[in-house]
């Protein structure tokens, strides 16, 4: 398995796939059933200027998620 980072570590334009969502977040749920699950692709579109929030292009659609809650999801790049 390749390093893993977390989704709000991953540079603009980079694409990743999605390892685990960590047990402990208390956002996990609702991550989830907005599509994030294990081995979901994910392109890192932008960030705003001060890095927080962060745009995501996932199943098809773009999504904005804090750094918060971005941070309990752990990917890889491809």
């Amino acid at each position: 398995m390749a390093n893993l980072i977390s989704l709000n570590e991953a540079k603009v334009k980079s694409k990743v796939k999605v390892v685990e969502i960590s047990q402990n977040s208390r956002m996990r749920k609702r991550i989830m059933d907005m599509g994030i699950v294990k081995g979901t692709n994910i392109v890192i579109e932008g960030k705003a200027p001060m890095g927080d929030p962060i745009e995501i292009l996932v199943r098809g659609y773009n999504l904005t998620l804090r750094n918060d809650e971005a941070k309990d999801i752990k990917v890889e790049l491809i």
